[in-house]
């Protein structure tokens, strides 16, 4: 259990996902959820570039949000609009997420990891952390990197003293 929980949204970006079907969101809440985070909500949003951006700026504007996992839409089909939606959002990138997680990746599924555009990043005391939507990337994503990264006690560095405090 985390020293100081943080508050997290989990955003589903999906055009065919229910709340009965959404295997990746269920992963990501679960995962929060043991470490002792609190998660604030949990939406399905369209794979579309101003639903998903109204999302997050919601998220973003909202003083009891802390970070926002989403899953989905970091592929290259015409329906993959995360990159394009959340990245204009973002004051600082955090590019390092995107190069260790297709590196973890890399064990897991080969070379297919560079079909990944995942992506982290951090707006008005947010911390934003864009994983495709599937299960296990979703559990490599947490497991492997944001478990330590939204964890107080991680040394030698974490991101919890960038974020706002509710």
């Amino acid at each position: 259990m985390v020293a100081d929980p943080v508050a997290i949204a989990v955003v589903t970006v999906s055009d065919t996902r229910t709340e009965t079907t959404d295997k990746s969101g269920a992963v990501l809440v679960d995962s929060l959820r043991a470490a002792g985070h609190r998660l604030v909500c949990k939406s399905i949003v369209k794979d579309d570039v101003y639903l998903l951006r109204a999302e997050i700026s919601a998220h973003l504007a909202n003083a009891d949000i802390q970070a926002i996992l989403t899953t989905g839409g970091t592929g290259f089909t015409a329906r993959d609009n995360t990159l394009k939606a959340v990245k204009p959002l973002l004051e600082e990138e955090i590019a390092g997420f995107g190069e260790l997680f297709r590196q973890l990746s890399y064990a897991e599924i080969g070379s297919s990891t560079i079909q990944s555009r995942v992506f982290a990043g951090l707006a008005n005391g947010t911390i934003v952390f864009c994983l495709p939507g599937s299960p296990g990337a979703c559990r490599t994503g947490w497991d492997r990197i944001i478990a330590e990264q939204l964890d107080s006690a991680h040394k030698p560095c974490n991101f919890v003293d960038k974020l706002k405090k509710p």
